[in-house]
């Protein structure tokens, strides 16, 4: 893998974010990926801030994407790292060991709450085995997580389910993402409430 330049913020509070699609058959040019757009959209109707985003389509290898998620944030670095794609129990799933292989720190809640939402819809959710994990360096820190593969799926997970009223049932998993970037010592991310509201401690958030 060759050497490349660290990513430059264009503003101080810009997120740089990393987005992997894991698939042999999309890395193949068998279908078209659908993970990374999806995530793309996403992050652009939630984040309210400048985003800068780099995307890489790899197959179901596991010194892959773990070299995929090594450049992203020792490198690269990105703040944020969403991978899709990986985590079910075929074998040629293999992005929660992967991801845990770079890991300094484990994140369990970011997985628990994945499976709590996918629960609400199939039973099939406990088969999920999505992992979050922040990976350290000694100047700089990333989150990576594990996100499913169907569009929908990605959709539900980041912004949780609402009720027909508009009240949360379920919150999604990027309500934290913007305090936990801020511990790792990344920018500071606000998001639109209307897709996502993030939750910080009242002393974590800015006045003006």
């Amino acid at each position: 893998m060759s050497e490349q330049k660290r990513l430059v913020r264009n503003h101080p509070d810009e997120l740089i974010v990393g987005l992997v699609s894991v698939s042999d058959r999309a890395a193949s040019g068998t279908y078209q990926d659908e993970g990374i757009p999806e995530l793309q959209a996403w992050l652009e109707s939630a984040v309210t801030g400048p985003i800068q985003a780099v995307s890489r389509l790899i197959p179901d290898d596991r010194q892959t994407i773990s070299n995929t998620l090594i450049e992203l944030t020792d490198q690269l670095g990105c703040d944020l790292i969403l991978t899709t794609g990986g985590t079910g129990p075929a074998r040629r799933d293999v992005t929660p060991e992967a991801t845990l292989d770079v890991a300094t720190r484990e994140m369990p809640g970011f997985g628990e709450q994945m499976r709590q939402i996918s629960l609400q819809f199939v039973p099939t959710a406990i088969l999920s085995r999505q992992v979050a994990v922040i990976r350290e360096t000694a100047d700089h820190a990333s989150l990576i997580i594990n996100l499913p593969g169907q569009p929908k799926a990605i959709r539900e997970t980041l912004e949780g389910l609402r009720a027909s009223d508009g009240s949360v049932m379920a919150s999604g998993i990027f309500a934290a993402v913007p305090y936990c970037i801020d511990l790792i010592g990344g920018p500071y991310i606000d998001t639109n409430p209307d897709v996502i509201k993030a939750f910080r401690p009242r002393s974590a958030r800015r006045t003006s």
